[in-house]
């Protein structure tokens, strides 16, 4: 764990397997910052409840994403990888911040007013969602939140959290500052539309070449033929080459206005290029899948620690709000 770094926590629920899209657009950087910060890596398992119900899937999830997380290259040695639930502090914080914010407050959420709006039956535990991602970082004294753009409401709230309770009981929390993550062009799933396990247009981050060569075979492209002139800025496979198929790109780019090269032919490259980049991954993943026992060690040893942390931040906590009397 490196000290006199800033701290950096991101959670991920574990709901369900990893894409190239998700690798593409996070992940990879998530193994870049652990070596320039303090990195907290939460399992939010609690937050999964929310949308998976079923606890033998829940527990298989979660088992799975932290095999994901040290497969990609989030190190143990350097970077804290815990389970939320093996920290009931986070509940505790959760319910505090509840007791002093609005519901009005809480309305104004992205994700609530996008299910009010759909007419979605929606759950108290979707409604305070917010409270615990609150909780979730600033138990830690987390200073630097890595996000895409479009999740920046979810630090200004903690961020408005955190200071309503520094006025109201006194100086206590970091305000967290977002980490805008590195723009990366959206990864088009099979369909063309952005890749996402909700749309089934995704690649498995650690897909086995068969499902592999299944999904790019199956991306879907105009009819044109060999001979006939081809638009890559419009072509799906061509987007996917521009992340996997770089050393080639100019001559694949060069073959498709000249009609030289077949969508097939495209796709068959493509193929390739993404079974050379996710072999090596889904090797490492699978010495994780042959030592479980390894595995929940390293979320036991993340968690304890994770948990000694905040309950020295709950200590304060309890002590501002009251609770605290022996």
């Amino acid at each position: 764990m490196p000290e006199g770094k800033k701290i950096l926590l991101s959670g991920t629920q574990p709901s369900g397997r990893l894409h190239i899209g998700n690798y593409l657009g996070a992940l990879r950087q998530f193994v870049e910052l652990q070596k320039t910060h303090e990195s907290f890596f939460m399992i939010a398992d609690y937050h999964a409840l929310t949308s998976v119900q079923d606890g033998g899937k829940l527990a298989e999830n979660t088992l799975n994403l932290a095999m994901d997380y040290l497969a990609i290259g989030i190190d143990p040695e350097e970077s804290v990888i815990f389970k939320q639930s093996d920290v009931p502090e986070h509940m505790e914080l959760a319910w505090i911040f509840n007791c002093i914010t609005t519901m009005p407050y809480l309305m104004r959420a992205h994700a609530f007013k996008d299910a009010e709006a759909k007419n979605k039956e929606i759950s108290v535990g979707k409604f305070e969602y917010p409270m615990l991602m609150a909780a979730d970082i600033l138990l830690y004294e987390t200073e630097v939140v890595p996000i895409g753009q479009d999740q920046k409401q979810h630090v200004e709230i903690t961020r408005d959290t955190a200071e309503k309770f520094n006025r109201i009981f006194g100086e206590t929390f970091v305000l967290p500052a977002p980490l805008i993550l590195d723009e990366v062009a959206t990864v088009p799933g099979i369909d063309g539309r952005k890749m996402s396990k909700s749309y089934g247009n995704d690649i498995g981050l650690f897909a086995d070449d068969g499902e592999i060569e299944s999904k790019v075979m199956s991306i879907v492209t105009d009819s044109k033929g060999v001979g006939e002139t081809k638009d890559p800025e419009t072509c799906t496979v061509f987007a996917l080459h521009k992340f996997f198929s770089q050393n080639e790109l100019p001559d694949i780019e060069r073959r498709y206005r000249d009609g030289s090269m077949s969508y097939k032919e495209s796709k068959e490259i493509l193929a390739k290029n993404l079974k050379d980049f996710i072999a090596p991954l889904r090797e490492k993943r699978k010495t994780f899948e042959r030592d479980h026992d390894r595995v929940i060690e390293i979320l036991k040893k993340g968690g304890a620690f994770a948990r000694e942390r905040a309950q020295k931040k709950m200590a304060d906590v309890r002590l501002k709000v009251g609770t605290t009397l022996y």
